[in-house]
């Protein structure tokens, strides 16, 4: 049987909404937090599933994943992306990693 070739990773901007959990370490009086993530993967849904199961390790509560696509998604759509972030993305890529880059906790 032949090797399957590897699939090279891609990054994937992610808006993850989390709720509120026990030792989460979102403020108090939040109602959970809009998250947003850099994560690799071969394809989105991979990506996805990391964040989510780093997220659960992180003591937070996934409810609901948006994703936005890759870099080159995105800039076909119009995005204009800053240095700052597609250095968060090479970062998450070099290290196949799930890069959060933002929180936004949400009101009580």
């Amino acid at each position: 049987m032949a090797e399957k070739s590897k699939r090279p990773q891609k990054v994937y901007t992610l808006l993850v909404e989390v709720g509120r959990s026990k030792d989460d370490g979102l403020p108090p009086g939040s109602s959970g937090a809009g998250l947003l993530c850099y994560a690799s993967g071969v394809d989105e849904a991979e990506a996805v599933r990391e964040t989510v199961a780093i997220l659960k390790q992180a003591d937070l509560a996934p409810l609901d994943v948006t994703g936005y696509g890759t870099l080159e998604e995105r800039l076909e759509q119009g995005d204009e992306i800053d240095p700052e972030e597609r250095a968060l993305m090479q970062r998450a890529l070099d290290e196949n990693a799930v890069i959060v880059a933002q929180m936004t906790p949400f009101g009580a």
